[in-house]
């Protein structure tokens, strides 16, 4: 099985779709944005969060390649978003601490 920084680095987007996802992740909340996707209550960890967010990631790609009609571009770049922002957290969250 696949470590989550793998899984991440895996993923093939569209250049644009991740392009603007960045963009948009420089204004990324985690007490706004991860609530409104994931629902109201107690947010769970990055790592959990990251988890949950590429799942959801993964049926809106399934998607998009499909040409379904209930395909919302703009919730897969709230998606995104959330992703880049959560992996973000993750990988400070790993970083080795300088005393």
């Amino acid at each position: 099985m696949l470590d989550l920084t793998s899984m991440l680095t895996s993923l093939r987007r569209p250049r644009m779709l991740v392009r603007t996802a960045r963009i948009g992740a420089q204004d990324y909340r985690r007490d706004r944005d991860l609530q409104r996707l994931l629902g109201y209550g107690t947010l769970p960890r990055p790592a959990a969060a990251v988890m949950r967010l590429m799942e959801m990631e993964h049926e809106l790609d399934q998607q998009r390649r499909s040409g379904d009609a209930g395909y919302s571009l703009t919730r897969h770049l709230d998606i995104l978003i959330a992703l880049m922002g959560e992996a973000q957290l993750f990988q400070a969250s790993r970083a080795p601490r300088m005393s």
